[in-house]
């Protein structure tokens, strides 16, 4: 209670005394918190970035790159809330940002609380509605930003691309993968319906309405340009049992193309929703194996690392010739 980062919001944005701090969880690498700081008015939430370079990673990777990947992936959304934020969007809600205050050792990004406007939830498993919910989500995300760039953001989205991950594609022992690295990279950056993509749309960073029927996203730490194909990727990785993603793959592919020709109508009347999906749907397996370099070169025993994404990435592979 007192630190005085946190009680000087409550003067900056007219909310009154603060009188809880709750601490939500710690950042990724020891790189601060996320805490909800609740006044008379209202709570907020508060992404408290701590810049001291950390002395030990969770999984061994602590190198200078590294370091200087998380403070440009802050950089990046200070700049999303700062440009993206303020024009609320039902479609694809995220929270909105409401001030940032920054030193030489600190970040302080504040938005709104999901919880307040009613998406109270996060989910550790879904059923096929509550990911139908994010699916959807995703889906009017890429039709709204289809051919929109900023430099504040990614020049490529994701917190895998391959530019920033010469460590882990240095480790990696698949001669196949590694030696068509680059050209996975190159298809996906040369697809004509470029969009701004999530970039870590895990199930995580998804928080649900009371009755599971829709969804806000949270975490743009590597928003940026590129294919959309990364973020549904990256999302039936987190959200789908790996024993049932060969199963599911149709139903995930079928329900988020559904969602983007609604999508694309209401976004993009100029564009034909059956070229974007005709261009995308191919490079689902494309862009799940530019995933899949990172997860063998980061860490080899990984659980996402399995007979269903072995078998999607030599399909991408043979695709590729």
């Amino acid at each position: 209670m007192n630190n005085p980062l946190y009680q000087s919001i409550g003067g900056e944005l007219n909310l009154g005394r603060l009188y809880r701090i709750d601490v939500i969880q710690s950042l990724w690498g020891g790189y601060g918190e996320l805490v909800r700081l609740t006044f008379p008015s209202r709570s907020i939430i508060v992404k408290h970035v701590q810049l001291p370079k950390p002395l030990q990673h969770p999984r061994g990777w602590n190198t200078d790159r590294s370091h200087q990947r998380k403070l440009h992936s802050y950089q990046v959304e200070v700049s999303w809330y700062k440009y993206f934020s303020q024009m609320v969007d039902e479609r694809c809600r995220i929270p909105q940002g409401l001030k940032c205050f920054q030193n030489e050792t600190e970040w302080l990004i504040v938005m709104e609380d999901l919880a307040l406007a009613g998406y109270p939830n996060v989910m550790k498993n879904a059923s096929k509605a509550q990911m139908k919910a994010c699916l959807e989500w995703l889906a009017n995300f890429h039709a709204r930003y289809i051919g929109v760039r900023h430099d504040a953001l990614w020049k490529t989205g994701t917190y895998w691309h391959l530019d920033t991950r010469p460590d882990e594609l240095a480790a990696l022992q698949d001669a196949r993968l590694k030696k068509r690295a680059g050209l996975i990279d190159q298809t996906l950056q040369q697809a004509r319906f470029q969009t701004l993509i999530h970039g870590d749309a895990k199930l995580a960073n998804f928080c649900f309405n009371q009755q599971n029927s829709s969804v806000a996203a949270v975490d743009f730490q590597y928003v940026g340009h590129g294919c959309a194909m990364k973020d549904v990727a990256l999302f039936m990785s987190s959200a789908v049992d790996p024993n049932d993603c060969a199963e599911m793959e149709s139903w995930v592919l079928d329900t988020y193309f559904d969602a983007l020709n609604v999508a694309l109508k209401h976004y993009q009347t100029e564009l034909e929703p059956s070229e974007v999906e005709q261009e995308w749907r191919p490079l689902f397996a494309v862009a799940w194996a530019d995933f899949q370099r990172f997860v063998k070169g980061w860490s080899p025993d990984h659980w996402k690392i399995n007979p269903y994404t072995e078998a999607l990435t030599k399909r991408a592979l043979d695709s590729l010739g």
